[in-house]
């Protein structure tokens, strides 16, 4: 069930009514805490569902199931030992089949992060391997969100030197990429749903930057053409464009400064 299918469930069963709006406490104040106690797994069927989608739904695991139904038996104590014993064992392998769906993204020095599931992550993590060593190679990736960890990454004392407030990482870009040797900063926004380098966009960040001395590059990154074209009239101009499936080619909104592939 999700989270809304659970308090209709509450209103039918029970008679308790919960507003719509109560939905995030009962995630974080109740669910959460019954997926750390075992008795709930989340997406189980559908492990490499990303973090934020609309579908996230819960179930009772087999484990729970089975000691429930030995509740008001003789075997209700012996079958909550059983649980607590194997919880452990039961999270653990669950924990590894989400793993095995987590986006690998590997840095030019060895570093590996492991990116939760979706399509957002898929994209960020070809900015960083394709689009990286090919435009900005040798630069230094500041900052880099995830959809279930906002700052993966953040360069707090990079940030610090070059007048921006790291304090204020809600509001920067997807990926922020420090190419030291032409002291340019490239403010990356991952599209795939949401979220160009729109008009707005532009200023928000201009403002968030302007006691920076770099110079500023504005990239907006698209995993391809079909979701490229659905957000063209939105894309500012003086920005760049990127989409994962010609990696070689860049499309220059009438910018003044032109990147072009190392080499």
């Amino acid at each position: 069930m999700r989270i809304h299918d659970i308090l209709v469930e509450m209103k039918q069963r029970y008679d308790r009514e919960y507003a719509e709006n109560t939905r995030e406490t009962v995630r974080r104040q109740v669910i959460h805490q019954f997926q750390q106690a075992g008795l709930v797994l989340r997406n189980p069927d559908v492990p490499n569902l990303p973090t934020n989608s609309p579908h996230t739904h819960y179930a009772l695991s087999d484990l729970t199931l089975k000691t429930l139904e030995m509740y008001d038996t003789p075997k209700w104590q012996n079958a909550v030992h059983e649980f607590n014993r194997k919880k452990g064992i039961l999270l653990e392998l669950y924990q590894k089949a989400r793993d095995h769906h987590r986006v690998p993204l590997r840095f030019a020095d060895g570093r590996v992060f492991y990116l939760s599931p979706g399509e957002h992550n898929e994209l960020q993590a070809l900015v960083i391997q394709e689009f990286g060593p090919r435009f900005v190679p040798g630069a230094m990736v500041i900052y880099l969100g995830d959809t279930s960890k906002k700052n993966l990454v953040l360069e707090k004392g990079i940030f610090d030197s070059l007048n921006v407030k790291a304090s204020d990482h809600d509001k920067l870009p997807d990926i922020v990429l420090f190419d030291k040797d032409r002291n340019w900063i490239f403010l990356i926004e991952a599209v795939t749903s949401h979220g160009p380098v729109s008009p707005k966009r532009y200023v928000e960040l201009q403002d968030m930057f302007e006691n920076c001395p770099a110079n500023l590059v504005y990239v907006t990154a698209f995993l391809d053409f079909a979701t490229f074209k659905n957000f063209l009239t939105e894309i500012a101009w003086e920005t760049e464009v990127w989409v994962a499936e010609i990696p070689e080619h860049m499309i220059h909104f009438n910018g003044n400064r032109f990147l072009h592939p190392s080499g």
